[in-house]
């Protein structure tokens, strides 16, 4: 196997983020020897003594003992205070923001990290060889390949819906969270930059981004305090799937038969094809607890769950009116009413990875009548001007 640095530049921030992704996305126990390390490390970078650990099994185990820690980890707020020195949470935050923000200052004065390719279509839609092969620079190259892609991999679409749901078991109290394997986005960025070559760090940068990187690498979520430090352990299970047009390796949660990430003691989210749900979208997903839903989004989900014709049927919909679609030729567009609003039944235009195509239901105005009006209203467009599409995508 040839050595890191003999590998084309696009190779090495693929490999780069594949192993971060892998961190982020990992089920296999803390390594909590190393982790409480790295912390220990964090404690006197910001003078503050080694703490003791209580380990949890998941975010929401945290929040029980968090409370009956009391001020020791509150972490900011100066009526608590009880020295000249902010608490430890807020020196470490502190830390982190400015090495984060020293980093970044420095990649943005580099010229080669200003400059912008000239291509005809972005980035983004371009494999890395590809981009590589239009002459884009390797440093542009790692912000999308790998800062871009796991960004919205674990921190959008792991670490956002399992916030969420902490957020509901936490209630009104705060601490400042850090959240371990799902930071890997930010430290794989510089860590990508200093591994290709591209940025050369101070001796003291270059351990702080070490002792951050051993804890995405090492552990979950972990609450620091005054003398004591709660973390928690990684998920027993993640079920993702590859981002549909994704062409730099992101993923996004999806599981159709129980929660996308369960932890150890049970708690976790569900998520279908990205979309956070509640359990009973996957294990009940009745037509009443579907109109009783205001979020739009779950009940889609819901609905694609039970499928729209299912839904219809079950539903009771009344049919406003039919007509062929013009922009899809041969299928048929379906107006029905639904409580409170309208929704058009459709066929997609564009075929999907298994080579069919979905149904789907769109809603739309209740003051829309005609199936090609609510077609046209969905894409900004007159009824007439959408029958006019060729065929729409």
């Amino acid at each position: 196997m040839s050595p890191a640095h003999d590998l084309p530049p696009a190779r090495q921030a693929i490999d780069i983020r594949d192993e971060w992704l892998a961190c982020g996305l990992s089920t296999a126990p803390a390594e909590r020897e190393a982790f409480e390390t790295a912390v220990r490390g964090l404690y006197e970078m910001v003078g503050a003594g080694p703490p003791r650990f209580v380990w949890v099994d998941s975010p929401a185990a945290a929040v029980p003992v968090l409370a009956g820690l009391g001020t020791q980890v509150v972490p900011a707020g100066s009526l608590l205070r009880t020295s000249d020195l902010p608490p430890v949470a807020s020196r470490l935050a502190s830390l982190m923001t400015d090495l984060r923000g020293h980093l970044d200052g420095r990649l943005r004065r580099r010229p080669a990290g200003r400059l912008r390719p000239a291509l005809a279509v972005p980035l983004e839609s371009l494999p890395p060889e590809e981009a590589l092969r239009h002459g884009v620079r390797p440093e542009r190259l790692v912000e999308v390949t790998v800062a871009d892609s796991l960004r919205t991999s674990l921190r959008d679409c792991v670490a956002a819906p399992l916030r969420t749901a902490f957020h509901k078991v936490r209630g009104q109290r705060h601490w400042l969270t850090w959240y371990g394997q799902h930071d890997a986005h930010w430290v794989a960025r510089h860590d990508a930059w200093r591994r290709l070559g591209l940025l050369r760090l101070a001796r003291q940068d270059a351990r702080q981004l070490d002792l951050w990187a051993e804890l995405a690498r090492r552990g979950g979520w972990w609450w620091p305090g005054e003398g004591v430090c709660v973390v928690s352990e990684r998920p027993a299970e993640v079920h993702w799937e590859p981002m549909p047009g994704g062409l730099h390796g992101q993923v996004r949660l999806h599981r159709d038969d129980g929660p996308a990430v369960r932890f150890r003691d049970g708690w976790g989210v569900h998520v279908l094809h990205g979309t956070h749900v509640p359990g009973w979208v996957i294990e009940d997903p009745a037509v009443e607890r579907i109109h009783a839903e205001p979020n739009i989004e779950v009940r889609r989900s819901a609905i694609e769950r039970i499928g729209w014709e299912t839904y219809i049927s079950r539903a009771g919909l009344a049919l406003v009116g039919a007509a062929p679609d013009p922009g899809n030729p041969g299928c048929e567009l379906r107006l029905y009413d639904m409580p409170g609003a309208r929704v058009l039944l459709a066929v997609n235009g564009s075929v999907e990875r298994d080579g069919h195509r979905r149904r789907y239901g769109l809603t739309v105005p209740t003051d829309i009548d005609d199936p090609i009006e609510a077609a046209g209203w969905s894409y900004g467009l007159s009824g007439e001007l959408y029958a006019q599409l060729v065929r729409r995508t």
